[in-house]
């Protein structure tokens, strides 16, 4: 059965992905873009697909955005739009900080909020949070991402909890370490700002995250996961990709119960 289904974040990425495959597999698909050029260029994209595709801007962040897209009735909300801030907990400027909350969380949260009251009125829907690996661990260098993304896993299990019964199913997915260009784009921003030489961090560790990125997964496995998700009723509350991640999860958390003041929590993610 065709949905009608919203993708933030659609010009880059697996939201670009999953948005022309929904639509090429029959659904209507509202594609949201964060500036004008990248609505054009995607209307590109999806004529060369031979797929329709419906692209606005859509900057998460903007209340006449935001108002636009609630003239949209939809069946599936995918909150996929995001940014990261990187740099040490002690010394990223709170400028920074504050624009990664921006957006990945009051943005998120604000264009839930409006399409929730349209789903509750009509009793059906479903929201999917577009979390991170980092949602559920801590990377070290990208602490203020994740906090980001641990905001987006408390308020989708506090959506869960209040809208059952209502009709509205609300799920995350947790992507792994995936090479789309977004964690390099991500890993960028701290340069722009960071002071090896009198920074907080010891240079050691230091020059073990910077190997953090060499090698990243296919996006294809994370894209067919997000339609899947969008296309089923009834999936799992979280959904970890791939599954070699989420065993990784396990063990990172469970370290955080025994660590004590000089023990190592944190271990690379699988990227093979």
């Amino acid at each position: 059965m065709a949905k009608r289904i919203l993708v933030t974040g659609a010009a880059t990425g697996f939201g670009r992905g999953m948005a022309l495959e929904l639509a090429r597999r029959g659904h209507t698909v509202i594609a949201g873009a964060q500036i004008a050029p990248q609505v054009t260029e995607l209307m590109k994209a999806a004529d060369e697909a031979g797929v329709a595709l419906k692209v606005q801007v859509l900057d998460i962040t903007d209340e006449g955005d935001r108002q636009a897209a609630f003239a949209n009735e939809v069946d599936v909300l995918i909150n996929n739009a995001g940014v990261m801030q990187t740099g040490p907990v002690a010394e990223i400027p709170m400028e920074n900080v504050r624009r990664n909350f921006e957006t990945n969380v009051f943005g998120t949260l604000a264009l839930t909020q409006g399409f929730a009251r349209q789903m509750v009125k009509r009793g059906s829907g479903k929201i999917v949070m577009v979390t991170s690996m980092g949602g559920l661990v801590t990377v070290p260098f990208a602490s203020v991402y994740c906090a980001t993304k641990h905001a987006l896993e408390a308020l989708a299990e506090g959506l869960k909890a209040e809208l059952a019964g209502t009709g509205v199913e609300v799920c995350t997915a947790n992507p792994g370490v995936y090479g789309t260009g977004f964690n390099d784009r991500g890993a960028e921003t701290m340069m722009r700002w960071f002071d090896m030489a009198n920074s907080l961090t010891r240079p050691e560790v230091l020059a073990a995250a910077a190997t953090g990125l060499a090698s990243q997964l296919d996006p294809q496995s994370m894209i067919d996961a997000l339609v899947r998700i969008a296309e089923e009723d009834g999936s799992k509350f979280r959904n970890v990709v791939p599954d070699e991640t989420a065993e990784w999860i396990k063990g990172i958390q469970a370290k955080t119960w025994e660590a004590g003041k000089d023990d190592a929590i944190w271990s690379s993610p699988p990227t093979g």
